[in-house]
């Protein structure tokens, strides 16, 4: 139980408050709802062309949601040649989880 109170007590240590809000705003929104249920069925990686198929969204609006999701650092950008494609940062959503299931006691 010890082990267990002092893991909580890391999590919540790394995980600040702004952060929390941070990733919670992100969630918050349907489209980008979509974008993470999307990369999930992916199993990987999903592109940003994809993503603006996916939704019928114009492209600045893809770009909003994608922005949103990384400055949450709910996703990993990485540049592939001209594209950008986007990954699950599992680390982070962990940690959220993590946070979330502490509250409940």
């Amino acid at each position: 139980m010890f082990l267990f109170s002092f893991v909580l007590y890391l999590i919540r240590k790394d995980m600040d408050s702004r952060k929390i809000e941070k990733i919670s705003k992100a969630l918050g929104d349907p489209s980008r709802i979509a974008i993470l249920q999307e990369l999930k069925k992916k199993k990987d990686c999903l592109y940003c062309t994809e993503v603006h198929e996916i939704l019928d969204l114009a492209q600045p609006s893809v770009s909003h949601h994608l922005k949103q999701l990384v400055d949450a650092d709910i996703l990993i950008p990485e540049k592939e040649g001209r594209n950008l494609k986007y990954a699950l940062n599992d680390a982070i959503i962990d940690e959220y989880i993590s946070w979330l299931e502490a509250l409940k006691g």
